[in-house]
């Protein structure tokens, strides 16, 4: 059992009596923000203590087995319950550390939703595979949050890929996750147009933006150029009889945004006007934290091959996150969606450097 965690932890529970306490009592139930507050509190401290005892059941488990194994005279039985004590065990480990990310204090954007652009980078026809890959891998984590997604625009590849797909994802929560996946991500397999087994090596990138709303990023109507077209697919057929396809030019910034997924003019200028509004936010975030206005670019780099944040590796089964160098040898896991263990130590790789203020 991890004592520090199981000190901090009955600190949070008498935390969460407190909240219980309070949503009965009448001045609170009378105030609608406090409420409000109280309750969003409570929630949060509920989701901590549903993990922190089934972490205490997984290590109540694994102890068990043990001595049971400990005790048992029949080798079979022993070297089973040995198996069940050492599964239990890492079952505890990765519950404390889902505990330890939970701790962890939070971004003031932690709780937006997020916009995500992934395009394909270097690599043609196997990039814009990978993109899509990427997208339904998100989709697999998004599921498995209880979160959804929405597209806002495509663009796709004659392969069947995306050339660029940009996707809403909406949930408590969504950006406190979702934002360490924004970088390039590399890809090594064997093309399925390849002939000769060659594995080649891709690139997507990945931007991550929190989503906005129009109070906090005020655009002026007058700073706007909006072109309308007709809609097109790969190669350039149209796809559409109607110009419903939008494209928004942010004069100021020279941002420039493009939806025609939706048959509605009107619906294609609002989700371009979502994704204008997250973009500028970001560069409003970027200058506020003395950090180069250009940090989208910096997410996703020059998409050059030698840059990476994570590496897809086929031939050996293998993902390889680069910023802090931990491989799991479970691919077709992560691509269906399974990305905790790499998000949750990048959680707390980031609050060991703000620690030790590097």
């Amino acid at each position: 059992m991890d004592q520090p965690l199981v000190e901090r932890m009955t600190e949070v529970e008498v935390a969460y009596g407190e909240t219980l306490e309070q949503l009965t009592e009448p001045e609170i139930l009378g105030d609608q923000h406090r409420y409000t507050e109280v309750a969003r509190r409570h929630s949060e401290l509920k989701g901590l203590i549903e993990v922190y005892h089934q972490y205490r059941e997984a290590d109540a488990e694994a102890s068990e087995a043990l001595e049971l194994s400990r005790e048992e005279s029949d080798q079979a039985v022993a070297a089973e319950l040995k198996e069940m004590a050492e599964e239990r065990a890492v079952a505890a480990e990765r519950l404390a550390r889902r505990l330890r990310v939970m701790l962890v204090p939070k971004d003031p954007n932690d709780d937006k939703d997020v916009i995500v652009e992934i395009r394909g980078a270097v690599g043609g026809d196997e990039a814009a595979l990978f993109a899509a890959d990427l997208f339904r891998m998100y989709q697999g984590y998004a599921e498995r949050h209880g979160w959804s997604i929405e597209v806002l625009n495509t663009s796709l590849s004659e392969s069947g890929g995306f050339k660029e797909i940009i996707f809403a994802v909406k949930g408590r929560g969504a950006y406190s996750r979702f934002k360490y996946e924004a970088g390039p991500h590399r890809v090594q397999r064997v093309p399925k147009t390849e002939s000769q087994g060659r594995v080649h090596t891709s690139v997507a990138t990945v931007a991550v933006l929190p989503e906005v709303e129009d109070v906090e990023v005020h655009v002026d109507e007058n700073d706007l150029e909006i072109d309308v077209y007709r809609s097109s697919g790969p190669g350039g057929q149209s796809v559409n009889t109607t110009d419903s396809a939008v494209r928004i030019t942010h004069k100021p910034s020279g941002l420039v945004v493009t939806c025609q997924d939706e048959k509605s003019q009107l619906q294609n200028k609002a989700k371009a006007l979502r994704v204008l509004r997250a973009r500028l936010y970001q560069i409003e975030l970027d200058r506020q934290n003395a950090v180069m206005a250009a940090d989208r670019k910096g997410q996703v780099g020059t998409g050059d091959r030698s840059e990476k944040i994570r590496t897809y590796n086929y031939k050996d089964n293998r993902v390889t996150d680069h910023r802090i160098g931990l491989s799991i040898k479970r691919l077709p896991e992560v691509l269906e969606g399974d990305l905790d263990d790499f998000i949750d130590a990048l959680v707390l790789d980031e609050e060991a450097r703000r620690l030790s203020g590097a």
